[in-house]
């Protein structure tokens, strides 16, 4: 039984102090430290709550698996546990055919300590070594390469180059089961440089070639590639679409039939690529559906990151709603919508100060009509994209007041579009959250509101509050700032996600 009425309740994965190789001796893993007892109990539980937090290896069989796997549980005996695919592929283990560990879904991201770390294995996963090197990404974060290097390899047990090359080999072994690409296709998505270096690597790793992967796969060949995000249930699907509908931008979004469509635009070596991305609930599977184009086929591990952060797909709706209580009762596993670019949020949020949803909307569909890049052959509702920061940074404000904004509004959108494509301020998961929320906050126009809202869904900060909401305050019948702050604490450290309920809630009491 899992220790559930102890200290360790809210993760009981973290109860000892070091991880276990498989030939006894110990490593220790700050923010994921393995307790064997517990691991193995979680194992045989088979739940579905700490997919994604650990993985199993098993010395009988030489694989690593999820927690949910279907096979036979292992003797314990037998069991090394991991908080990492990577750290399993290090001690010799290769992945399971069966449960998939290129499936399982990420961790929720909280622990102000390793934010760094974090943000590097983000940006790793997204595919970020594939085109700059070590000393790029050390840039990209803040510190010296030779910092980073330590606490990564502190937080993950891995060094950085060994995590990328994981990411790599996963993400190749779900096209080759998943997609009808070619071997060499394969290979250079998913950042080798070459088809021979690819397949010694995969046999190196795996014990035996790519070939086999494809010989087995009953993949149809198609003009669309499409994959499967894991997340951890509950997943309130219809939650999250109706937050999405309420302020979708016409021609960029698009929602039917619990279907949720969009255009997106990503920067590639090659140039910048317009499409559209499809995503649709799995519930029987606690996956979501992405469907793309050919055309994102060169920058899938982008797609992919930048969707699973769009729908919370690391939340961990157990911590969340036991700390929400009665909050969440009403719609359990409610999580905060992210974003595909964190610009296009900043943009949202001055729009939308002190004027309602449904005239932002129509200021910010005007916008991506004149200023987006259309959309050849996309789904029904979509046509152009959000412009990008670069292009907005070229307009004068009188271009924004043209569309029905105000002055002080539009210069406000023009300087942090200058900002995010000088690169002076990053807007996505794990940028450095003080400096981020300075940066902006000395922007003319943007307020604490502002500000708030972005590191909500652009920054994915958990615990983000926009304590001026005339809603919040109103719901929760606390008129004064101050007081509301010490009114949520008891929300604290996911008053983000108490901030979604009480909006929720706010939009049922009206309809």
């Amino acid at each position: 039984m899992l220790a559930n009425d102890t200290a360790n309740s809210r993760c009981p994965i973290l109860m000892s102090e070091f991880g276990q190789n498989p030939d006894g001796s110990s490593f220790k893993v700050r923010g994921m430290n393995l307790d064997p007892d517990t691991c193995y109990q979680t194992l045989l539980s088979r739940d579905r709550r700490f997919d994604g937090w650990f993985f199993v290896a098993v010395s009988s069989t030489g694989i690593y698996c999820r927690v949910v796997c279907p096979v036979r549980p292992p003797k314990p005996q037998n069991c090394s546990f991991f908080p990492t695919t990577a750290a399993a592929e290090k001690a010799g283990f290769r992945p399971c055919m069966r449960c998939r560990p290129e499936l399982a879904p990420g961790n929720g991201l909280l622990d102000v300590s390793s934010r760094l770390a974090k943000a590097t294995a983000s940006l790793i996963s997204d595919g970020f070594l594939n085109e700059a090197t070590l000393e790029d990404l050390a840039n990209r974060v803040g510190v010296t390469e030779r910092h980073l290097r330590r606490i990564f390899a502190a937080e993950y047990g891995v060094s950085m180059v060994e995590f990328a090359q994981t990411q790599r080999l996963l993400l190749a072994k779900r096209l080759l089961t998943d997609t009808a690409l070619p071997l060499a296709t394969v290979a250079f998505t998913a950042g080798f440089g070459s088809v021979r270096r690819f397949n010694d690597l995969f046999l190196k790793r795996y014990g035996f070639s790519p070939l086999r992967l494809r010989k087995g796969a009953s993949v149809s060949v198609s003009e669309n590639l499409s994959f499967l995000l894991g997340y951890r249930p509950p997943f309130s699907w219809s939650g999250v679409l109706d937050f999405l509908s309420q302020r979708r931008i016409s021609g960029v979004e698009h929602l039917a039939d619990e279907v949720y469509n969009r255009t997106v635009e990503i920067e590639h070596s090659k140039g910048r690529i317009a499409a559209w991305v499809s995503v649709r609930n799995v519930p029987e599977r606690h996956s979501v559906e992405v469907t793309v184009p050919m055309t994102l086929a060169p920058v899938i591990g982008q797609v992919l990151g930048r969707i699973s952060r769009l729908f919370d797909l690391g939340a961990r709706p157990d911590l969340i709603d036991a700390q929400l209580g009665e909050l969440a009762a009403e719609l359990p596993g409610m999580r905060v919508p992210g974003t595909f670019d964190g610009f296009e949020i900043a943009v949202r949020a001055v729009v939308g100060q002190q004027i309602s949803v449904v005239h932002a909307r129509a200021i910010l569909s005007r916008i991506a009509a004149r200023y987006g890049t259309a959309i050849a052959e996309a789904p029904d509702g979509l046509a152009t994209t959000f412009p990008s920061a670069a292009t907005l940074a070229q307009l004068p404000a009188s271009a924004l007041v043209s569309v029905g904004m105000t002055g002080i509004r539009a210069e406000a959108i023009i300087s942090i579009a200058q900002e995010v494509a000088a690169g002076r301020i990053v807007l996505e998961p794990m940028a450095p959250l003080e400096e981020t929320l300075s940066m902006l906050h000395k922007i003319r126009g943007v307020g604490e509101w502002t500000v708030q809202y972005i590191a909500m869904r652009a920054l994915a900060w958990p615990n983000a509050f926009p304590d001026g909401d005339a809603v919040l305050k109103r719901q929760l019948a606390q008129p004064d700032s101050s007081k509301l702050k010490q009114h949520v604490a008891r929300w604290e450290p996911w008053r983000a996600y108490a901030t979604l309920h009480v909006w929720r809630q706010s939009e049922g009491s009206r309809k």
